[in-house]
């Protein structure tokens, strides 16, 4: 089965069992502070799980971009990727348990749909603590189905239980669904969650509860379920490969890469499979805007780049062999994302600047290395840490000088510095639910009228290219070549504080998407919009000083927001600028 088919299959089944598709959100979140990146379909969704009503309804289901980089040092394995795919579907106080779980069996084992051996397939489910109890509920659904009672295992809540993302709000049991991976041998009678041979294809997660300020768990009034399927597993599973990158969203890359290093990918399997899901990861990451820099989403796409080309270098790949990769990215996932072929030049110019820093880096590296009479662990590591030096690369140096490099030494400094890396990923990549409080709400409204503001002090070519909100301050980059004059910023600045003292009221309208666009209204990142769209207007009488398509938190009327204040205004990115605001 190939990439495209699974995913018809997906949107398919669940549009005949009630779902509205919606399209992949941006991998940028636009509402929610707490992460970098969308690492799962249901951030875009958190207002709705919250209790706004959506403007599809209570049953929905897409495949999201994701990108998740708590595990790079993962990636080489069988199943870590850095960008991937997510099939979800959801119910938004709609249909519970029985419904998802016959569902996610339907899906996986009818002749119709994926076909999957019911006996390669084992269930988690929540073990159950002082807090919920045991999950036999979801345990009887799954007997019902056929699953035998030797496959199920009750496991702890860190294993089986989402949430809630901050200290208090909603969460629940989940389950998940394990596939034996091993094609030459059949699976074993009972199902052990620690054998590394199951690999987990789908989880449902049921939000059942809500945590309290007092750290009680309460029945939540609106019962979710949010469910996850990578696209990149499964298809594995699908075809009998042992790896996601044996799939045809990976194999194109693999095939140029052996092209272009004369080798066999067999033979240097880490290698390939970190350079093919990096350039991947950063091809996505570039179409949406994000420059390679040494802070937050920047970091995190000059670290992949970079990661890249050392282990390119490994291989002996020709410089600027990226973007060669780039193209045959971008050849797989035309049809499915169109908007990477618009930016092809844009993508690859990003990409080479970043190439010629790293290889005046590495020259340095170099010159660094030969000032060594000895290579110690530590030396190694600075290398590989400063200059981006693998370790091979060192020892290869070192053996020509008739040295040797304290390996062991290397991979003790490299342990600690990834598990200083893990912490540090693991607190700047926990998603969470959007921060829905008093002062993010007034923040978020403020957002509408900077929009507003910025079109009348400026002009009308501004338009939003993203935005970051927490309780404390409002970023919003917009789309403007010049910095703006002192006098500019104090005329947005009159413009929404006048809005502010009109206490003007704040409404929105549920509107098919080509109404919204007939009738002017902003928005960001267009493609992940579904048929139907809230656009929510400032103004009263007819007349409106922001009309723009949003399903983020909003006040009620302006009066009472407090007094909008610029503190900062500079350069994001080519062509881009960026305001830091607050409301006092």
């Amino acid at each position: 089965m190939t990439s495209s088919e699974l995913r018809s299959k997906f949107l398919n089944f669940f549009e005949k069992k009630g779902h509205k598709i919606i399209p992949s959100a941006s991998l940028v979140p636009e509402n929610d502070p707490t992460v970098l990146f969308t690492t799962a379909g249901m951030h875009p969704l958190v207002p709705f799980l919250l209790g706004e009503k959506h403007p599809e309804g209570k049953r929905l289901a897409n495949v999201q971009k994701c990108i998740r980089t708590g595990d790079i040092e993962d990636v080489g394995d069988d199943t870590h990727n850095t960008f991937f795919e997510m099939l979800g579907n959801w119910s938004l106080g709609d249909y519970w348990k029985e419904d998802a779980i016959k569902w996610s069996f339907e899906f996986l084992t009818s002749k119709e749909w994926l076909e999957i051996d019911k006996n390669r397939l084992a269930i988690s489910c929540f073990l159950g603590d002082k807090d919920a109890p045991r999950d036999e509920e979801s345990a009887k659904i799954w007997l019902s189905c056929g699953i035998k009672k030797q496959r199920i295992a009750f496991l702890p809540k860190e294993d089986n239980w989402w949430g809630p993302a901050g200290k208090i709000g909603p969460c629940g049991p989940d389950t998940e669904m394990f596939y034996w991976k091993l094609n030459d041998e059949p699976a074993p009678k009972v199902f052990d969650a620690k054998d590394k041979n199951w690999v987990e294809i789908w989880n449902n997660v049921f939000m059942q509860y809500v945590k309290t300020e007092d750290g009680k768990f309460i029945e939540a009034k609106q019962k979710n379920v949010d469910t996850g399927m990578g696209l990149e597993r499964t298809l594995a599973v699908l075809n009998r490969e042992q790896s996601v990158f044996e799939t045809d969203v990976f194999l194109s890359i693999i095939k140029e890469t052996e092209k272009l290093s004369g080798k066999k990918y067999e033979e240097s399997k880490k290698e390939f499979r970190i350079i093919a899901d990096h350039i991947k990861a950063s091809v996505f990451l570039a179409s949406e805007g994000v420059a390679p820099s040494n802070l937050e989403r920047g970091y995190i796409l000059r670290r992949l780049l970079r990661r890249a080309i050392r282990y390119g270098k490994i291989l002996k790949m020709p410089d600027g062999f990226l973007s060669s990769l780039i193209k045959i990215v971008i050849e797989i996932y035309k049809n499915t994302y169109p908007e990477l072929p618009q930016k092809e030049s844009e993508i690859i110019l990003i990409v080479r600047q970043e190439e010629e820093k790293f290889e005046k880096t590495l020259e340095n590296g170099l010159r660094e290395f030969e000032k060594l009479k000895n290579v110690f662990g530590k030396d190694a590591f600075n290398l590989y840490q400063t200059y981006g030096f693998p370790i091979e690369i060192t020892q290869e140096l070192a053996s020509e000088r008739g040295i040797n490099v304290d390996v062991e030494e290397f991979k003790r400094e490299l342990e600690k510095h990834q598990e200083l890396s893990r912490t540090a990923s693991a607190g700047m990549f926990k998603g969470g639910l959007a921060d829905t409080s008093e002062q993010t709400t007034k923040l978020h409204t403020a957002a509408h009228l900077l929009l507003a503001g910025l079109r009348k002090v400026l002009g009308e070519h501004v338009v939003q290219k993203g935005s970051n909100i927490n309780s404390e301050r409002l970023r919003f980059d917009f789309t403007h070549k010049e910095k703006m004059s002192s006098e500019q910023i104090r005329d947005v600045e009159n413009f929404i504080n006048g809005i502010i003292k009109k206490d003007l009221p704040v409404r929105f309208e549920e509107m098919p998407l080509e109404k919204a666009k007939e009738i002017n209204a902003m928005g960001v990142f267009e493609s992940k919009y579904g048929e139907n769209v809230k656009v929510y207007f400032v103004g009263e009488g007819g007349e409106n000083v922001s009309c723009e398509i949003c399903g983020g938190p909003h006040v009620e009327k302006t009066g009472g927001m407090g007094h909008f204040k610029i503190i900062k205004e500079e350069s994001s990115s080519s062509g881009v600028r960026r305001i830091k605001a607050v409301l006092k």
